[in-house]
């Protein structure tokens, strides 16, 4: 990352065997993965990943390069999952690591490929499944992509020392059924903190200080007719019956037996924390998750091994499935077993938690209540389960009494000081001002600056994935009276934009508008590097830029603006949505993402003030007596630093604008006010800290006046 550190995180990494590591559970996957001899690590950043690739590049130079671990943050999550690559012919370890469900999709096609052609050394890919009410992302699953392809998926539950097992399982069943293994962990889980014993890091056997001698050419490896057709049996006859062996014989899959013969609960392994809790509140359960019901925890859900399912199933009346996602896999291929095998059991699931959604705990405590009520228990009976249900839920009631109707969504919205805010001010004051210029079709795009499509701008009409914001509005150009616009970051503009986007817009003669919002980061993952921001993520320099991979496309009409100044950005704009020449128009609004921007500032600033040093910084704000009321500032700007204060004057009712203490002073309220012809109340001062002799002179000189023109 550009300014931050994640010094105490790599100094754990170092840690041998028997020290405790404290953290993250994605910190404990980072450490497993340097305790398995992995000879590379790459990946794409995104929720909940971006921490395992900041923490390598943060322990490149003092950890994996040392070890001779070659690592690299990937362009894409499909340069990542070629990297996989190494292991086909070589008994290579490696990981590769992105953001699912979206990341796999943009990885498929080389995903498939290494399916297919099969790997020697063991591939592990951790998946981030950002998934449920806190997801940023479509809501789907990993779990459909495991079975196109037919790799295995480990989905284990959700504890560091688990982690850290699985981790190490995960590449012994690579090389044990030679695929690639999928490595699921859910956001909430990856954040979750606890504590693992160590282990010491493994060296790679083949690695940067043991390079290989030779390369191995295997024709069977190319994925080619006629091969492929030999590969795709290769699947079924050896590799996936060789990962259902090595998950019964290491007993991956955890089968709790518990006392009630009639029935059973089977789970995903990520799950267990949550099914676990709630049967003990319940009272199904003890603290540790001891249940008289019988659990079968399902840490590897593909391939599902149909013995384990069967035994599991044997002489029980109702089996209840806890599977998060649809489609419900685990479901059907239970209840596809149980009716092959002619078994007299009820298999439910989704029919009492629903269709839909993350199994949150009031969700599984209902379905867990009316699964446990069904049959007569001798360990669990079902008035007192109903019981403490009830007064599990009594507090629903006072809630309902106090808030009758719902809380209003909060939607996300931009940072203070975000560059990227000002642009949609421009906008939506181009919007407004000249509609038959800038009331505009706008194809929006992933990042960031997806929040322009929220209030108050409302800016962007569709979004179709990561970088295909320009792919997307080619069919809507043509067809439209006036020039239409595409918005992209420089994130999405190096991962997808620049082939799929402005190649694809070049090659079609499309006329249309591309706006890129330049904040030298890939910022919505954690202000990763990107080419923009000049160096890689193991710090070494780079050349590339905007304007030349643009010209190099053949873009002759490029405009570079200060993202901050909006009548700049409103006048190019407009320039680009009139002038009568053809192609591709593309104007880069340029400035620092502002959070990388005040993490790199002010540490220098209070160390400076501590050294007694003079430190300036702008504020603003709203002169009351000028303000009035009107609040075009916040229908233009929505910053979070503006917000509203009642008004001093007695004799007016409506409230003002106030720019609050969190205000970082990037001007963009009085540029709004300028640009918008707006009242004149917003003002700029500057705080200095430690001033010299003559300032202080001013200031006393300054005050004597005003106090001597206001009467004293």
């Amino acid at each position: 990352m550009g300014e931050r550190t994640f010094a105490e995180d790599v100094k754990q990494l170092g840690y041998g065997t028997g020290q405790v590591l404290q953290g993250e559970g994605i910190l404990a996957i980072t450490k497993a993965v340097l305790q398995s001899g992995v000879s590379y690590v790459g990946g794409y950043p995104g929720a909940p990943v971006s921490h395992l690739l900041d923490v390598m590049a943060d322990a490149n130079e003092p950890l994996l390069r040392p070890m001779g671990i070659y690592f690299e943050v990937s362009g894409t999550e499909a340069s990542a999952a070629a990297l996989l690559g190494a292991s086909l012919n070589y008994p290579i370890r490696g990981v590769v690591t992105w953001k699912s469900v979206v990341g796999t999709n943009v990885a498929s096609d080389a995903l498939s490929h290494v399916a297919s052609a099969g790997v020697v050394g063991g591939a592990l890919i951790v998946i981030g499944e950002d998934y449920g009410e806190g997801a940023s992302i479509l809501q789907e699953r990993t779990h459909s992509a495991a079975l196109k392809s037919s790799l295995p998926l480990l989905d284990p539950r959700n504890s560091l020392p688990a982690f850290a097992r699985f981790v190490e399982e995960g590449f012994s069943l690579s090389e044990a059924c030679n695929q690639p293994v999928l490595f699921s962990i859910r956001i909430r889980a990856a954040h979750m903190r606890g504590t693992m014993v160590c282990k010491d890091n493994v060296p790679p056997k083949i690695g940067m200080r043991s390079p290989l001698d030779h390369p191995v050419f295997t024709l069977e490896k190319i994925n080619l007719p006629p091969f492929t057709y030999a590969m795709e049996a290769q699947k079924f006859e050896h590799r996936l019956p060789a990962a259902q062996r090595y998950i019964r014989e290491h007993r991956l899959n955890e089968h709790h037996r518990g006392t009630e013969p009639s029935i059973g609960i089977v789970m995903q392994g990520g799950l267990y924390n949550t099914t676990a809790r709630a049967l003990g509140l319940l009272g199904a359960a003890d603290l540790y998750g001891a249940s008289p019901v019988p659990l079968l925890v399902l840490n590897a859900i593909h391939p599902l091994v149909p013995e384990e399912l069967l035994e599991f199933l044997a002489g029980k009346r109702r089996v209840l499935v806890v599977e998060e996602g649809m489609p419900n896999y685990i479901e059907q291929q239970l209840k596809a077993l149980a009716h092959d095998e002619r078994l007299a059991v009820e298999i439910h699931g989704k029919d009492l938690f629903g269709q839909y959604g993350e199994y949150v705990p009031h969700l599984v405590l209902s379905g867990l209540t009316r699964f446990l009520t069904m049959e007569h228990l001798s360990a669990v009976a079902a008035t007192e389960v109903e019981r403490r249900f009830e007064a599990l839920g009594a507090h629903r009631a006072q809630i309902r009494a106090v808030l009758p109707a719902p809380i209003a969504k909060r939607p996300p919205t931009f940072c203070t000081g975000c560059p990227e805010r000002p642009v949609f001010s421009a906008m939506k004051i181009l919007r407004d001002r000249q509609p038959g210029v800038g009331d505009t079709h706008v194809a929006a795009d992933i990042g960031c600056h997806s929040f322009g499509t929220q209030a108050p701008f409302n800016v962007g009409n569709t979004i179709l994935g990561y970088g295909m914001g320009l792919a997307s509005s080619n069919a809507v150009a043509p067809l439209f009276s006036k020039r239409v616009v595409s918005v992209m970051g420089d994130g999405g503009f190096w991962h997808n934009g620049l082939a799929t986007g402005v190649a694809n817009a070049v090659f079609n003669r499309q006329d249309s508008v591309l706006v890129i919002l330049e904040n030298f980061y890939t910022s919505a993952t954690g202000q990763q590097h990107n080419p923009s921001t000049g160096r890689n993520a193991r710090n070494e320099p780079t050349a590339m830029t905007i304007p030349q991979a643009l010209r190099g496309l053949g873009v002759r009409w490029i405009r570079t603006v200060n993202a901050y100044r909006i009548a700049e950005v409103i006048g190019s704009l407009r320039e680009a949505l009139t002038t009568r020449e053809s192609g591709l128009k593309v104007v880069i609004a340029r400035g620092e993402c502002q959070l990388e921007r005040q993490r790199r500032e002010k540490p220098l600033a209070r160390k400076k003030a501590a050294a007694g040093q003079r430190v300036a910084q702008p504020r603003f704000g709203v002169d009351p007596d000028v303000c009035t009321g009107d609040h075009s500032c916040m229908r233009l700007n929505g910053c979070p630093s503006l917000t509203l204060r009642d008004n001093p004057d007695p004799l007016r009712d409506d409230p003002i604008a106030h720019v609050d203490a969190s205000c970082v002073g990037c001007g963009v309220c009085g540029e709004v006010a300028h640009a918008a012809v707006l009242c004149p109340s917003f003002y700029e001062v500057t705080s200095v800290t430690n001033p010299g002799r003559w300032e202080r002179f001013l200031g006393r000189a300054r005050r004597r006046v005003i106090g001597a023109l206001a009467g004293g």
